[in-house]
């Protein structure tokens, strides 16, 4: 990679939903840029860019197969973004954990309130 050339992360790199758009595309199989193409309103330049970000991430890969270039998805990086978004899952789990165990604490409470009234 020449020196001028940014290496782009996979978080920016999936900040774009068009971005995003093209690999769940590759998810599903390998495509050219034609057909990848096909599936936006954007110019099959812009599209171009796109896979250039997603390349410079390691998110695919693109291969010539006689005039046209074939991409395909590369998931590995994403594991990171996984790892990353694990540890935000676990937070909220926890947070939702002890708001369940306050709203059951509460609810007890007000059976408890309410038993004690019925019988006065």
């Amino acid at each position: 990679m020449s020196s001028s050339a940014q290496k782009h992360d996979v978080f920016q790199a999936i900040a774009d939903p068009t971005r995003r758009e093209v690999l769940r595309l590759l998810a599903e199989k390998e495509r050219p840029i034609s057909e990848i193409s096909s599936h936006f309103s954007v110019s099959r330049t812009a599209i171009v860019k796109h896979l250039q970000v997603l390349s410079e991430a390691e998110l695919v890969s693109g291969r010539k197969v006689g005039r046209e270039k074939i991409y395909r998805l590369q998931p590995e990086p994403l594991t990171e973004l996984k790892q990353w978004l694990s540890y935000y899952e676990k937070f909220w789990e926890n947070k939702l954990s002890i708001l369940k165990h306050l709203v059951e604490e509460k609810e007890d409470s007000g059976i408890k309130l309410l038993n004690q009234t019925d019988r006065k």
